[in-house]
Formats: structure tokens, sequence, C-alpha cells
């Protein structure tokens, strides 16, 4: 006989169950061994990969320990923190370094685009509003800016429109911007990103002999994954 819907739904619950502690205990376990490993135990207990770890570990534990059903609703939301567990993964991947330090040196030229960008639609949505008027919508200047931004970043609600011709004439000029507004910070980014690349060929680059590994680093004398000695010359 084929098992009910809430029977399935019980049995998967229980396997689902049994996974999460599975799965919490593995975390606690690893937590418990960094702690134990780290030189400076408190340190890395208040850094920012540490409280990822200590706080993707807790969930289960707290519901366990609070009981009634209202609780367990209110912890259950904190099963999500697990979720930051990844960003762990980033400094593992050493073409996030470069994007990172392409961000920072590119942040001066992002943010003054940004306020031109913050500028230009006030002066737009202010223009939108004295050809438009609240006949057809743009009841104020700021809900024309408000406009401008939409149809800049081309989303475009639709919510407001511009009736008369001469405003459809700026809304299609503001659309035409809106293309190259998402165009520049993207070629910003890429081309800090591309000078940082052509700096670290520049770098002293050893190469290990025995398990291949490229070290970019100009003070090593050891491969950091094997061990080896690098020859001097």
């Amino acid at each position: 006989m084929l098992e009910s819907v809430e029977e399935l739904n019980n049995k998967y619950h229980e396997y689902f169950a049994i996974a999460e502690w599975v799965i919490t205990i593995l975390f606690s376990i690893e937590y418990v061994l960094r702690l134990f490993v780290s030189e400076k135990p408190w340190k890395y207990f208040f850094s920012g990969l540490g409280m990822v770890d200590l706080l993707s570990t807790l969930p289960k534990y707290l519901a366990f320990i609070v009981p009634g059903s209202n609780a367990l609703l209110a912890i259950r939301a904190f099963r999500l923190l697990r979720v930051f567990r990844l960003l762990k993964l980033a400094r593992y991947i050493g073409e996030s370094n470069k994007l990172v330090n392409a961000l920072k040196a590119s942040r001066i030229k992002i943010s003054v685009f940004l306020l031109f960008i913050v500028i230009l639609c006030i002066i737009l949505g202010t223009v939108m509003y004295l050809i438009e008027g609240s006949e057809s919508g743009f009841t104020s200047i700021p809900r024309s800016i408000y406009w401008c931004i939409v149809t800049m970043t081309t989303v475009g609600f639709g919510d407001i429109a511009p009736q008369t011709p001469l405003g459809q004439l700026l809304a299609s000029v503001i659309m035409v911007l809106g293309y190259g507004v998402l165009a520049v910070p993207t070629g910003i980014v890429s081309a800090e990103y591309a000078e940082l690349g052509s700096d670290s060929e520049k770098d002293d680059i050893k190469k290990c002999m025995r398990c291949k590994t490229i070290v970019i680093v100009e003070t090593a004398a050891y491969c950091h994954v094997c061990g080896e000695a690098f020859a001097h010359e």
C-alpha cells in the first residue's frame, strides 16, 4: 500500500534532521580543532571567519536547547547563517584577491563617476518635471528623479511615463545614456584588473621543481605546498 503524503513528509523530515545533526557535529569538530591548533585562539574566535564558523554551528544547538514551537520557528531562521560559510571559499581562490585589489584601486574613479550620475539624474529629473508636470504623473521633483534613475539604469518599472513629445525625446536620450552608465564602471574595474595582472607578471616568479607549484613571492626560500627548497643563483 502506498504511503500517505503525511507519512512521507515525516520520513523525509526525520532523514533531514539526522543529516542536519551530522553536518552540525562535523562543523563543531572543525571549529574546535581550529581553536585547538590556532596559535592565538581568541584572535581566531573574534575574527570574521571565526564568527562565521561559530554562527554556522549555533542554530541547531539553540533549537535543541530552547523548547517550544514558537521559539523553534524563530531559531530556525538562524540556520541561514550557514550560507555565510561560503564566504570562506574566496580566500582559496587566487584570482579573488586580484579582483578585490582591482575594486580597491578603482574605488575613487567609481565614486566620482557615481557622483556625476547622481548629479545628472537630479538635473534631468528636474527638467522632466518641468516638461511633463503632475498631469503625466511627475508630481514632484524627487519623484521625477526616481523616474530618471529607474530609466537610466534600464530597469523601467513603467509606473511613470512621459506623455509629451519633448518628454519622450528626453526619455530616449536618458535610455541611451543608461547603456553607457552600465559600461563605464565595468571598464574601470577591468582596466585596473588588467594593470594588476601586468604588474604581477613583473614579479619574481618561482616554480617548485617537485610539485610544480608557482610561487609569486620574491623572498620565498621554500615551496609553501611541499616544502621543497628553491635553488639560489
